[in-house]
């Protein structure tokens, strides 16, 4: 049972659950693969081709607030307990999560956060994703699964979620470190943003870690003494609230999973991140080494 409760699951032990027919009402894995638009990636279309043997394909888009204008807001507990209840997961089913991406982890992250936020504990992220499981030999199908409905009840954790006003606030006091986890460029404004109606920058006070940082060149997450390292060399004291942001909420996530792997659960999302701050902000709290934006 102790590896229901780790964060990160190996390769190798997933592949035996499979292989000992463990997937079921116990233990779901879920694609999480989600992509911009702009890579025109059908990450459905990919999932019904081939994927991990007795896996269902998490949609983040679906599973999000639809009325919001910015991308995949977190949904509704209610939303969240129909939407995994019918991947049949219930309370005491331990959920692992994996996607397709090329750096090994992108958007898997960002559900298990989202499972975690919504109360339930039970949820790791497979470690170098969907690209180390067929480097490994690992099997894979085409077969699709079809769960049973389950009951689940979710039970949002909000404090772990941050506002535009809450950030805006923060800018002033300075209170809490903010972790931005795009790359390098887009935080200084010399690469472009991949939404056409938002340029690159960051907020006051923000802090640059890049989530690819946050894994080795395999893509697996970097060991403990790698991470410490990586706090320490950006002045992140974890000991010290701390909040993250990204270009939607999605690579944030990657800070939250590396605090917790050093015993520092709890850091906080800002849901609506760059692609909202950008379009709220008044000029002087967008800082940017290209074109900053015009009143």
């Amino acid at each position: 049972m102790a590896a229901q409760t780790r964060a990160v699951v190996s390769g190798q032990w997933l592949a035996e659950a499979v292989r000992c027919n463990l997937v079921g009402p116990k233990l779901r894995v879920l694609d999480t693969s989600w992509y911009l638009p702009k890579l025109k990636r059908d990450t459905k279309a990919e999932f019904a081709q081939r994927h991990i043997p007795g896996s269902v394909f998490f949609d983040i888009d679906e599973c999000s607030d639809r009325s919001s204008a910015f991308d995949h807001m977190l949904p509704t507990s209610s939303h969240f307990s129909r939407y995994v209840g019918d991947l049949g997961i219930g309370s005491d089913t331990h959920v692992v999560v994996y996607d397709t991406s090329d750096f090994g982890s992108y958007s898997a992250p960002r559900v298990w956060w989202m499972f975690r936020m919504f109360g339930h504990s039970l949820v790791s992220v497979l470690d170098g994703g969907w690209k180390n499981w067929l480097e490994d030999g690992h099997p894979v199908t085409a077969e699709s699964c079809v769960p049973e409905r389950t009951e689940f009840r979710a039970a949002a954790n909000l404090s772990w979620v941050k506002s535009f006003e809450q950030v805006l606030e923060n800018v002033g006091t300075r209170r809490v470190q903010v972790v931005d986890a795009r790359s390098a460029g887009r935080f200084r404004g010399t690469e472009p943003e991949p939404r056409e109606d938002t340029l690159p920058g960051h907020f006051p006070g923000a802090i640059n870690m890049p989530f690819t940082t946050f894994m080795d060149a395999s893509g697996k997450e970097l060991e403990t003494e790698g991470l410490s390292k990586l706090f320490r060399e950006a002045g992140v004291d974890l000991e010290q609230p701390l909040w993250t942001t990204c270009g939607s909420g999605v690579t944030a996530c990657h800070v939250v999973l590396a605090a917790h792997l050093l015993g520092h659960p709890g850091v906080c999302v800002y849901d609506g991140s760059w692609s909202e701050w950008f379009k709220r902000a008044s000029p002087e709290h967008i800082i940017s080494e290209g074109e900053g934006k015009k009143v």
